[in-house]
């Protein structure tokens, strides 16, 4: 059975059959070439799934490790270094390995790692096999984009970029529901090892679906060394930089101001070594066109909203109505689970409607979903957040999908790996962006809150001195003396101070990622008009 398998050797030949729509008759894909899509998928899904999949679980990991809170934020981070600076290496890895042989070697890998953290000892361990695990399963994310790119005709690669999108829209919201599920019900180590279903079925997947191709060591050592060590240094710096920043309190900490200098060494001088060398290993010079530039902007403002609704979500219904991990997956998976559904009628209508309106539609949606969360008081559950959770699942596919029709529209085929490598690194970079803006902003409106209720609430105000007599004689008549009864009502009138103003708080987060989806809607339409190719039209202006 023919495949259309991509040979990055030939990515010039194979590159000239793909965007040149009237070569009809190469339109059927073969069920080989699909089965190999679908394996790519499924290590997007897991690998994406990894970021926030310990999330629900970390106060249990954090027990057995004997680590605090603080040291805990090194699981994540360690994890998305690993992962940012992996991505824009890909496209070299796919030359020198061949994109079988490199996406069945770092899935192997991948599972291996997973396996080790599932085992590990001690913190330091946890760590180390949580940043091996990033660097292999990083790689799968821009691999299964550039399948879609190179394995599928214009025709058919709406549907392909639909069921992209659906693995970087639903993993976010998955994570945490089925790591609490796990850890309840099987202890947290299972959440590692569930890698070992989609992993294997994956290797099968490309290793039936994909042709072989040649092994080329001699590439690497004409490889771009200097803008990969640049690239590593600037990205897994700012990554440290922004996942750490809120615990240390931002410039007032020399390691965060050491690891701040570094980023800005790190990323000039991938910029600067990208200008001089005639072939870098990622072509940054795709930011200068004026389609990419924009759609890389929408891409960094939906991994802040993808990542910081699912942040800012858990953590609210952890600590204020106090749910388990289980009712939060319960909550967060209605934003995931309609969009299964609404997908595939959005890849038809990419093709036949302006991607811009349909992108605003989206954005108009997820961002209106984030503003109804902006108005929660301390009772906010389930039933309260449902509708909320529904429109937010409607809004993110029309987003995702027209996002990769853009970044793609006017791409040289010889370019596909780089432009993949960057729109996946820079949503990435997005969500760390928006986690640690939003955990800055969740500390500081905590304590403006709490001030200025503080105002209000004196023991002067005849409203606060009426109810705390009212609690004084509540605890009076459950037994208590009356001064510690009186004790008691100060301590309960404080906690309700504190519990409002960290609602409060949790509110102007939300808002706060409304705004910034709304102002993509301005971004959005400074790129050309694009429709998604049908039959055999290409993605044109």
């Amino acid at each position: 059975m023919a495949s259309s398998t991509f040979d990055p050797p030939a990515a010039k030949a194979a590159g000239k059959a793909a965007p040149a729509a009237p070569l009809a008759p190469s339109e059927h894909v073969s069920a080989r070439t699909w089965i190999a899509i679908a394996a790519g998928m499924l290590g997007a899904f897991m690998a994406v799934l990894d970021i926030q999949i310990t999330n629900s679980s970390l106060k249990d990991i954090l027990g057995s490790l004997s680590a605090t809170q603080e040291e805990g934020s090194w699981i994540a981070t360690a994890y998305l270094v690993a992962e940012i600076v992996v991505i824009p290496m890909t496209g070299l890895f796919t030359r020198v390995f061949g994109t079988r042989n490199y996406m069945i070697g770092t899935t192997a890998l991948f599972l291996l790692f997973s396996t080790l953290c599932g085992f590990a000892w001690n913190l330091e361990s946890m760590i180390i096999f949580r940043m091996m695990q990033g660097f292999t399963g990083g790689a799968l994310i821009p691999m299964a984009f550039t399948l879609v790119m190179t394995q599928l005709p214009p025709s058919k690669r709406a549907t392909g970029m639909a069921i992209f999108g659906l693995t970087a829209t639903l993993a976010p919201s998955m994570g945490p529901t089925l790591g609490g599920y796990l850890s309840e019900l099987y202890g947290w180590p299972s959440i590692f090892y569930l890698n070992w279903v989609p992993g294997l079925l994956l290797i099968g997947g490309i290793a039936y679906g994909l042709d072989k191709e040649k092994f080329q060591p001699s590439l690497l050592s004409g490889a771009d060394w200097s803008g990969i060590f640049f690239m590593a240094v600037g990205l897994g710096s700012l990554t440290i930089f922004l996942e750490e920043g809120n615990s240390k309190d931002w410039f007032d900490s020399s390691f965060i101001i050491t690891f701040a200098a570094l980023a800005i060494f790190g990323l000039l001088g991938w910029v600067v070594n990208s200008a001089l060398k005639k072939q870098p290993f990622v072509n940054l010079a795709l930011y200068g066109q004026r389609n990419f530039a924009a759609a890389t902007a929408l891409s960094m403002a939906m991994g802040m909203g993808l990542y910081g609704s699912s942040f800012l979500l858990p953590l609210y219904l952890g600590q204020i109505p106090g749910y388990s991990p289980m009712q939060i997956g319960e909550v967060i998976m209605w934003s995931g689970l309609p969009q299964l559904f609404i997908m595939p009628f959005v890849a038809k209508l990419s093709s036949k409607v302006d991607n811009r309106i349909l992108c605003t539609f989206g954005l108009l949606l997820f961002g209106g979903s984030c503003l109804m969360n902006a108005y929660m008081d301390a009772t906010t559950g389930y039933d309260q957040l449902l509708l909320s959770q529904i429109v937010r699942a409607l809004g993110q596919p029309f987003v995702m999908l027209t996002l990769s029709n853009f970044a793609m529209n006017g791409i040289q085929p010889r370019d596909m790996p780089s432009a993949s490598s960057l729109i996946n690194m820079t949503r990435n970079l997005g969500g760390s962006i928006g986690i640690a803006l939003l955990a800055t902003a969740l500390t500081s409106r905590e304590h403006f809150h709490s001030q200025r209720i503080g105002e209000s609430v004196t023991s002067f105000a005849a409203a606060t001195q009426e109810r705390l007599s009212a609690l004084t004689q509540s605890f009076i008549g459950q037994g208590f003396d009356s001064t510690t009864a009186s004790n008691m009502a100060l301590k309960a009138i404080d906690g309700i101070v504190r519990r409002e103003s960290f609602v409060m708080a949790y509110n102007d987060g939300f808002f706060l990622v409304a705004m910034v989806l709304f102002a993509c809607i301005g971004v959005l339409w400074f790129s050309d008009k694009v429709k998604a190719p049908s039959g055999g039209g290409g993605g044109g202006h």
